[in-house]
């Protein structure tokens, strides 16, 4: 990758949010670099804050960056197809994770430059005389890049070269870190107070930075400051500090500010809420839905707007490709043509749709997240909102003639017809799996009568595995044809939902906050719950399917709400999304949850499920500061090695 230095100006291309059916989109002419000068005018300080929404694109639905965040969790290991970008964050002992193979690289370039700008413009804004809220957004900015950095690095720089949150455009090559109090006290505290106060309750423009935003931004960030307080398995920090609050506050103190702000958030929604269905959230046809608080847009009307061509991809930022990581090769699978079963023809093509998309196989779901974290596949919609469990017959969108096929047991399948299933449970009658890739050429068994080839919950393998429905493509445009599977995604890419206000509001209350009435941490989690019981379509069935389990989800939720079933919580609502990682590093729970798990092997027709041991040691929970920003610094050599993270050198 391309290091930046982090005292240098940086440049950004300023590119619109875009939201097809909203004329309110930021519209400004594209700049290859920003000059101080720049921020002195009304245009300038526009120009700057649309570049806040463009480079979340260089951060979210970028693929590598997607992976260091969930790789190596409970939810994710590496795949059949992965490299070392993927293998180096799982810590199984098939790579190392060093400075310069972890991907967290992805935030440390984009997040610094951003934050330059971010200062830029709210260093000039009163002397322009744009309006408080405009300002707010960029001060949202700064704080929302700042604590994406504390969380992953540590410490890290308020001082880019010309003092502490100023910005800075004369190039240098020193630098030193703040530590964390300092970090949170200074470049993130702030700034989200004051968003708070001055955002609107509507954004500015479609997608834009929000009062509601801010406040789940602030809350999540005390409530990760607390518990980086409290710090319960004695887990290091960089640079070093005491574990003391520079204002004098306790854990306490910052867990029930975070409950307070959360609920408050709750309390008064604005225009953003719950939908009515876990499914509602991530189908492709609702995307931008009233609870999304923040993403990463892009659009299929402009390869302009999109920031990328609409047709193909090599996979890269600012594109949106996260979705393809734990795509398999579902085009591997054969039906016949004859009756015999003979006559080998792709029965699943590669299609853009949510369903499908473009296969990569770098990485797949581990076997506990499917068999323990969505245990539940009857009553919570979850796991059928998440997964592609079931893979259709689509050939004559390819271009094959025939009528019907022949698939397992070579019973004739129709065009729609599931051609694979992954069994929400091992049957009670054994699959029949063949040695190695049999008729199918993917590995998977039959079972008798059924004319769908079936993979069970312990035969999911490396290479191949339900995918992740969610973040699949949506278009348009595909006609009766395929469509452009090979591009990227021109979905947005969601950051932040209304729902996590409840999360952070319970996981406070877990650690003592004082509730509101209504708001114990069970009721809480009961919200979240009760919506997840309820279907208005059977996503891997293609029916339609109205169903009312909230009474029975709710009565099953414990009495007594701990972290690890927040935790499995957070999972089933946002699994495969990004926050993994964040959420056990948070909690101190990574060990705890992922220091093992199960998968069967990378040879179609494995479906003997492994053990496979991590070592996660307690300095990997900072991840190492770029190798390409170490090099870039002219410092002695034992401050290079005093900058970086301990364990990494």
């Amino acid at each position: 990758m391309k290091y930046i230095n982090i005292k240098t100006l940086i440049a950004v291309a300023v590119i619109c949010m875009l939201s097809p059916s909203c004329k309110k989109i930021l519209e400004e002419q594209p700049r290859s670099i920003y000059e101080p000068g720049f921020f002195k005018t009304e245009k300038g300080i526009r120009g700057g804050i649309t570049s806040m929404y463009a480079h979340l694109r260089y951060i979210y639905g970028q693929a590598y960056y997607y992976n260091a965040t969930l790789t190596g969790t409970d939810e994710v290991t590496y795949a059949q197809s992965a490299d070392a970008n993927f293998k180096d964050m799982d810590l199984s002992g098939i790579g190392q994770l060093t400075p310069s193979s972890s991907r967290a690289d992805v935030l440390w370039g984009a997040a610094l430059s951003n934050i330059n700008t971010a200062s830029g413009i709210i260093e000039n804004a009163s002397e322009v005389g744009v309006s408080d809220a405009l300002v707010a957004e960029a001060r949202f900015f700064r704080a929302f890049d700042y604590f994406q950095l504390v969380q992953t690095f540590g410490g890290v720089p308020l001082d880019l070269g010309s003092g502490e949150l100023m910005p800075n455009d004369k190039p240098a090559r020193t630098s030193v870190r703040n530590t964390v109090p300092e970090v949170y006290t200074k470049g993130v505290f702030p700034d989200l107070i004051k968003a708070v106060d001055d955002l609107p309750m509507v954004g500015r423009v479609t997608g834009g930075a929000t009062k509601t935003l801010a406040r789940l931004y602030l809350a999540k960030a005390y409530l990760t400051y607390a518990w980086w307080l409290e710090n319960p398995n004695n887990i290091p920090t960089y640079p070093q500090a005491d574990r003391t609050d520079p204002d004098g506050h306790n854990a306490q103190w910052y867990f029930q500010q975070a409950y307070d702000i959360a609920a408050e958030a709750i309390d008064n929604p604005g225009p953003f809420g719950l939908q009515a269905t876990y499914y509602d959230v991530n189908v492709g046809t609702n995307d931008r839905n009233n609870e999304i608080l923040l993403y990463a847009d892009h659009t299929e009307t402009s390869e302009f707007y999109n920031a990328s061509s609409l047709t193909y991809s090599n996979g890269g930022a600012p594109e949106n490709f996260a979705g393809w990581m734990m795509t398999w090769n579902y085009t591997d699978i054969r039906s016949g043509a004859n009756a015999d079963g003979s006559g080998a023809t792709s029965s699943v093509q590669r299609e853009a749709d949510q369903h499908l998309g473009r296969p990569w196989t770098r990485m797949a779901p581990t076997i506990g997240a499917i068999v323990n974290t969505f245990a539940d596949k009857t009553l919570d919609s979850r796991y059928d909102g998440t997964f592609v469990s079931v893979y259709r017959g689509n050939w004559p969108k390819g271009g094959v003639s025939n009528t019907v096929l022949y698939n397992a047991n070579n019973l004739p399948v129709s065009p729609g017809d599931a051609i694979l299933t992954f069994l929400n449970e091992e049957p009670i009658t054994p699959i029949v799996y063949p040695s190695n890739e049999g008729t199918s050429n993917i590995g998977a068994g039959t079972l008798p009568g059924r004319s769908d080839y079936v993979v069970g919950p312990q035969g999911i393998s490396r290479i191949v595995y339900p995918g992740l429905w969610k973040l699949g493509p949506y278009r348009t445009d595909n006609g009766d044809g395929l469509g452009q599977p090979n591009a990227a995604s021109t979905r947005p890419f969601n950051i932040a939902k209304f729902s996590e206000l409840y999360f952070v509001a319970a996981e406070a209350a877990v650690k003592g906050a004082n509730v509101k009435s209504g708001k114990s941490a069970r009721e809480l989690i009961n919200v979240i719950r009760a919506r997840a019981g309820k279907w208005s379509w059977d996503n891997n069935g293609n029916v339609a399917k109205v169903e009312d389990n909230s009474a029975a989800m709710t009565a099953l939720t414990p009495a007594n709400i701990t972290i690890d079933y927040i935790l499995a919580e957070r999972s089933r609502e946002y699994y495969g999304e990004g926050y993994r990682w964040y959420d056990l590093v948070r909690t101190q729970k990574w060990n705890d949850l992922a220091s093992s798990y199960k998968i069967a092997g990378t040879a179609k027709g494995d479906h003997t499920a492994v053990t496979v041991t991590r070592t996660i040691e307690p300095y990997h929970y900072l991840r190492p500061i770029p190798q390409g920003q170490i090099e870039s610094m002219l410092m002695t050599p034992d401050e290079k090695e005093k900058y970086q993270n301990p364990g990494y050198n």
